[in-house]
């Protein structure tokens, strides 16, 4: 906790334009993590964090550019931005990156043929991609489809190959459902990198190059973006990792243990996006 304190109390009298939340001021966009910011996932659609909707509609009415950087496997871009759509949230395809898009484009770019071990939501997603004679691994959050016979299955074809590729799409470690948390695709990632002695490439948060892409889209540098998430390590420092600002919600997958993470501070913490949205726009005079 000390850590955290002395860095806000810095930014806040010695460097006010740029430490949370003066750095609002120069702000040109900002990215938000969706699961566990805008809603909780669970039953049905899932459930809108209170405020969210509101705080995504004063975002859009602003100068600021929007994206939307998810880690999000289990579904279509197409089908999640619906569900989305249908919580009330004004959000539309192009505004969303997930991971599955990014991944295809390696695909296609290094000749790869992949074994697939993720939901089933999500296989409409590799329609177009050769998956004969399978020579890469590519695992997402699979949730029940992570069974012993499934993650062996994986585990064959990476140990048959002469140079095994697994790919990762993101490496959290676990979520928040509304009936609460779940183990995420990076523990199973972990086992297949542990049974095969390889290390996975990430497709997703934390990885530079996902972050990159949705900047190269808005036409930003880092430092004029801020990233907003629930996830300490993945969205928080990813973001701070690419020279963005990055501050966490206590929604979602928070624990208090966040604030005071030995390896990664964010540069503030709040309530919940209705709050960070509030102090944005406060600082930009609205």
């Amino acid at each position: 906790m000390p850590l955290y304190i002395t860095r806000m109390r810095t930014n806040h009298f010695g460097m006010a334009d740029s430490g949370w939340p003066g750095c609002a001021k120069s702000l040109k966009g900002v990215i938000l993590d969706l699961c566990g910011v805008l809603y909780d996932s669970g039953e049905g659609d899932g459930v809108a964090i209170p405020g969210s909707i509101e705080a995504v509609k004063k975002l859009k009415e602003s100068d600021l550019q929007l994206r939307f950087c998810t880690n999000e496997t289990q579904a279509t871009r197409e089908k999640f931005v619906a569900k989305l759509r249908r919580l009330d949230f004004d959000i539309s395809v192009s505004e969303v990156f997930p991971p599955a898009p990014a991944a295809i484009a390696v695909l296609k770019e290094r000749g790869l043929r992949p074994h697939l071990l993720v939901h089933d939501g999500l296989l409409p997603e590799f329609d177009s991609v050769d998956k004969t004679n399978p020579n890469c691994v590519i695992v997402g959050d699979a949730a029940e489809k992570f069974s012993y016979q499934n993650l062996n299955e994986a585990f064959r074809v990476l140990i048959g190959l002469e140079k095994p590729v697994l790919f990762s799409l993101g490496q959290g470690r676990y979520y928040k459902e509304t009936d609460g948390l779940k183990l995420d695709v990076g523990v199973y990632m972990k086992a297949l990198e542990y049974a095969c002695d390889l290390k996975a490439e990430v497709i997703g948060k934390p990885s530079p190059t996902f972050f990159r892409s949705v900047l190269n889209d808005m036409g930003l540098k880092p430092h004029e973006v801020l990233m907003i998430g629930d996830d300490l390590l993945n969205d928080v420092g990813g973001a701070q990792h690419c020279g963005m600002k990055g501050v966490q919600v206590r929604t979602g997958k928070y624990r208090p243990i966040d604030e005071r993470h030995p390896a990664v501070t964010a540069d503030g913490t709040v309530d919940n996006l209705a709050q960070a949205v509030d102090m944005i726009l406060s600082q930009r005079g609205h």
